[in-house]
């Protein structure tokens, strides 16, 4: 029999199966590929840079197989990661996913125009909450605390590493998500005109 579902660091032959991941929970917490003609977007967006420019604070959860099945990513230090994306990951996708010329007209341009501004990333408000984080999980595998775990473990390195506070931004109409940030003990951060995204906040310190 295989081992059970486990959390382990990330591996760079995980990297394939994030943006996988990414891409079948993009749209809003569901399946991206029916939305977007090159769903890719995501995870050049949301899930790559991160494990490029911050390897040792991602994790995946690993089926027992070796196959990642959820994970979890983000930053340390906020600012210092959107500069980084700005002049260390940006020109590696700038090509394939450009930056609309105008307003976004399609929901593929939607997402290249966030790519293209890491700069959003830095609000005054979250300037107490100095990481952040994305959580991903296929949805076999939601629901049976596979999430709780993969948090567990990212809210205690970023603690050891002297971080105090963490947050997240989720799409406000993913109804299905807030129950587990708020078990998590997550708390809404209020920012002016937030668009279709409610921010999220707590410290590193766990129970």
């Amino acid at each position: 029999m295989n081992p059970p579902p486990a959390v382990r660091p990330y591996r760079p032959a995980d990297r394939a199966a994030l943006d996988d991941i990414c891409v079948r929970t993009a749209h809003l917490g569901g399946d991206s590929r029916p939305f977007y003609a090159d769903p890719g977007v995501f995870p050049a967006t949301f899930a790559a840079p991160y494990v490029e420019l911050e390897p040792e604070l991602a994790f995946v959860l690993d089926d027992g197989r070796g196959q990642a099945v959820g994970y979890i990513l983000g930053t340390a230090d906020t600012p210092r990661f959107a500069a980084d994306f700005r002049h260390k990951w940006l020109p590696t996708v700038a090509d394939r996913y450009p930056a609309p010329e105008g307003p976004p007209a399609t929901p593929d341009e939607t997402i290249a125009a966030l790519l293209h501004d890491p700069e959003r990333m830095v609000l005054p408000e979250l300037r107490g909450y100095p990481a952040h984080l994305h959580i991903d999980l296929l949805p076999d595998h939601q629901g049976k605390g596979h999430g709780r775990a993969l948090m567990r473990t990212f809210l205690h390195a970023l603690h050891a590493g002297g971080v105090p506070a963490v947050h997240l931004a989720m799409a406000t109409a993913n109804t299905r998500a807030r129950p587990f940030y708020d078990r998590m003990g997550f708390h809404e951060i209020q920012v002016p005109d937030p668009g279709g995204a409610t921010f999220l906040g707590r410290a590193t310190q766990q129970d």
